[in-house]
C-alpha cells in the first residue's frame, strides 16, 4: 500500500479543547494535500472545516458528546443536527459510558438511535472508550443493536 492510498483510509483530527482556528485550517489543508478521507472535528469547527474542505473529496466529520458521552440524549441530537446544518458529512458520537456500564443497553440503543435517526441518513460511527471499558463491556457495545433491523 502506498502513502496515497494509506491516507485515503485516515481520519485527519482535530479534537482537542483547545483547538483554534488556524489548528482546524491546518488539519483540512493536510488532508487536502495528502487525500485523507475525512477531517474529524468538535462540532463548533464544523462549519470552518465545510468550507474549507468545498470541492475536496475529503469528508468533515462531527463529533457529538465528545469526549465522555455523558450528555443528554436529546443535547446530542440537537449537537448532531446543527453539526449536519453546518455541513457535517459524517458524525461520531461518543457511547453513554455510564450505561454501557451499567447495562443500560435500551438506554444505550436509544441513544444511539436518536442520533442516527438525526443524521438524516449520513453515517454515524460510535465511538467506545475501550480503555473505560472491560472486556465483555466492549464485545457488549459492539452487539448489532436490534433498532438496526426497524425503520426509524
Amino acid at each position: 500500500m502506498d502513502v496515497a492510498e494509506l491516507a485515503s483510509h485516515i481520519e485527519h483530527t482535530v479534537l482537542r479543547p483547545d483547538a483554534r482556528q488556524v489548528d482546524v485550517e491546518r488539519a483540512c489543508q493536510v488532508a487536502r494535500e495528502l487525500g485523507c478521507a475525512a477531517v474529524c472535528v468538535n462540532s463548533i469547527h464544523v462549519a470552518l472545516a465545510s468550507q474549507l474542505l468545498v470541492g475536496s473529496p475529503v469528508l468533515v466529520v462531527g463529533v457529538v458528546g465528545f469526549p465522555f458521552g455523558a450528555t443528554y440524549t436529546a443535547v446530542k441530537v440537537l449537537e448532531t443536527e446543527l453539526a449536519i446544518q453546518d455541513g457535517a458529512d459524517e458524525i461520531d458520537m461518543v457511547v453513554a459510558i455510564g450505561q454501557l456500564k451499567d447495562e443500560e443497553f435500551d438506554l444505550v440503543e436509544s441513544d444511539i438511535a436518536a442520533v442516527v435517526h438525526a443524521a438524516a441518513g449520513r453515517p454515524v460511527k460510535v465511538i467506545l472508550e475501550c480503555g473505560l471499558l472491560t472486556d465483555a463491556q466492549k464485545q457488549q457495545g459492539r452487539r448489532s443493536p436490534s433498532w438496526l433491523a426497524r425503520p426509524l
